[in-house]
């Protein structure tokens, strides 16, 4: 059976148009909670971003789940992994995140974290989707859930990222200029990286519940680039509205994407002793990524894009190093999900560790030229099945023949169709995404 709501990354959508409405979210509380509440563990978390929305939405959650029996304790502004973190430690039944990440304050979602702090499996996705289809009973009024607010709960979270970074080190003497998206992170990761001894420069955090991803943040680097040159910082972080992806500008202004933090990550792995086996990324991760760490004699496994595939593939080969080019970098010895606070310091360890500029350890990634090219598209899927455009596909994969890579999908977050070039010819690469995204934009909508 095939998902209704859930996509690749919970349910997501335009405010105010289903699904993401107060009736539906309100009724997918209530099927939460009746999956997942269980006699012995009622307790289930929420926490948000900064979106405006956020208030509707945590009201319907909360009176769902209330109508299902289960206990809500409400986390507040936080990032999306600070609430898987905190779902686990606090043995919680369930953990909800209510964002909908690096889209604009518009949108919103529902992202769903096991008791053990990990993404759904698809499974119980698919058993809520089935209870979603019936009707709504209250339990009895002795039985309805309890709502409490958890006021610890950031500073819990910027405890468990420091405990991450060793003891005997700190940032002493770091410049950075950290760019918190006017998203989930902007009451967190300042004192994190401050804590620790950096010097910091913080830029979007003044959420006010519309400016989230706006201009600023993992998505749009220009003005996080203009401040590390005007402060002449050793580098600059960039986080998306949840908190879960990073980016990076090295100190001359050049931008630090996930194909090379995971290169970092892994050559400091390997010297330092705790990587082994191999990295898992993804389809959209650049060929010249796979073919360092093969050089490296790592191995390099493509999942799925989002970072539930990610992990589910890092588990069932027991390595520890995973992510994706958008910034989504798991750890899994660390984190049970991607996590951006963590991962950044764990790229500024690898840098400390090894005496290394961010700008030295990147340059020594040589990558294939790619071009990536969103096109808007109100039925991704739809059009995708085009045998005009599976024929332009197959053509252009035989004129790169073993040059380069091709991937055009429907994005699972957006209504787009990305379409990813790659190949040793940067004006080949161009001229073949120009073509296809043409077609793209002929097909009927």
């Amino acid at each position: 059976m095939s998902k209704k709501y859930f996509g690749t990354d919970g349910i997501r959508g335009r405010v105010g148009v289903a699904p993401i409405t107060a009736e539906f979210v309100l009724k997918l509380g209530w099927a939460v909670g009746v999956i997942l509440a269980k006699k012995d563990n009622r307790n289930v978390l929420i926490g948000k971003d900064t979106r405006i929305s956020g208030y509707m939405l945590e009201s319907a959650l909360e009176a769902g789940l209330s109508a299902a029996g289960a206990h809500v304790h409400l986390l507040g502004p936080m990032p999306t992994p600070g609430i898987a973190y905190l779902t686990n430690t606090l043995q919680a039944q369930a953990g909800i995140v209510i964002s909908a990440s690096h889209n604009p304050y518009y949108d919103n979602g529902i992202k769903l974290f096991s008791a053990r702090g990990i993404k759904l499996k698809e499974s119980v996705e698919k058993a809520i989707e089935t209870q979603l289809e019936q009707a709504m009973i209250t339990v009895a009024p002795h039985c309805l859930g309890k709502a409490t607010r958890i006021t610890n709960a950031q500073r819990t979270y910027i405890e468990f990222c420091k405990s991450t970074w060793p003891t005997a080190l700190n940032l002493n003497g770091l410049k950075v200029v950290i760019d918190c998206a006017n998203g989930a992170t902007y009451h967190i990761a300042p004192h994190v990286f401050s804590e620790l001894g950096a010097d910091v420069v913080a830029i979007g955090v003044e959420p006010d519940g519309l400016n989230i991803n706006e201009y600023v943040g993992a998505t749009y680097l220009k003005h996080l680039k203009e401040r590390v040159l005007a402060e002449n910082a050793d580098l600059g972080i960039a986080f998306d509205g949840d908190g879960d992806r990073v980016m990076m500008i090295d100190h001359t202004g050049e931008p630090v994407d996930g194909d090379d933090l995971l290169y970092i990550l892994a050559r400091s792995g390997l010297k330092t002793g705790w990587i082994h086996g191999g990295v898992v990324g993804t389809v959209m991760s650049n060929l010249g990524l796979e073919l360092a760490l093969n050089k490296l004699g790592l191995s390099f496994l493509r999942a799925q894009v989002g970072d539930r595939y990610v992990n589910e593939a890092l588990q069932a080969k027991g390595w520890l190093l995973g992510g994706e080019t958008s910034g989504h970098i798991v750890r899994r010895d660390l984190t049970t999900t991607g996590d951006g606070i963590v991962a950044a310091l764990q790229v500024l360890l690898s840098l400390k560790l090894h005496n290394k500029t961010l700008h030295e350890y990147k340059s020594s990634l040589k990558k294939f030229p790619q071009i990536l090219l969103n096109i808007q598209s109100k039925t991704p899927r739809i059009s995708m099945q085009s045998e005009k455009l599976q024929r332009a596909v197959q053509g252009a994969e035989r004129a790169l023949a073993k040059q380069g890579r091709i991937l055009v999908r429907p994005s699972g977050t957006e209504p787009l169709i990305r379409i990813m070039v790659e190949s040793t010819d940067l004006i080949q690469a161009e001229q073949i995404a120009k073509d296809l995204a043409e077609i793209v934009q002929s097909l009927k909508q």
